[in-house]
């Protein structure tokens, strides 16, 4: 059995935008605009409502693996006020969800139990 994943298993990465309330919707939404317009991204749907593991409201951001270095400083220097949740998309939801993860801002628990552990 395979035990461990390499940056080759990375076929591309999402960045969940979180925020609480129509400010920060607004707010996901320009910041979501710009980096569309500047980036090879794809935008998700806009939630008004915790869906998924997502603890709270999020708009899901998904480029490509080697876009990463761009990107994510990107949404280092304008996120604004909202939280960024990061992981890698390796076609193990569980492992993405919990070891993979970063945070940019503050860190939320996300509700894992939707996805089943692999044992890798």
């Amino acid at each position: 059995m395979n035990t461990s994943f390499s940056a080759a298993d990375i076929k591309a990465f999402h960045a969940h935008l979180y925020y609480t309330d129509d400010k920060g919707l607004e707010m996901a939404k320009n910041i979501a605009e710009l980096a569309a317009s500047q980036f090879d991204i794809k935008v998700g749907r806009f939630h008004e409502k915790p869906v998924g593991p997502h603890p709270v409201w999020s708009c899901q951001l998904s480029f490509a693996s080697d876009t990463f270095g761009s990107i994510i400083p990107w949404l280092m220097l304008n996120r604004q006020s909202l939280d960024v949740f990061v992981h890698p998309v390796t076609g193990d939801d569980y492992l993405d969800h919990t070891q993979g993860i970063s945070w940019l801002g503050e860190s939320y628990s996300l509700d894992t139990s939707l996805f089943t552990p692999t044992g890798k």
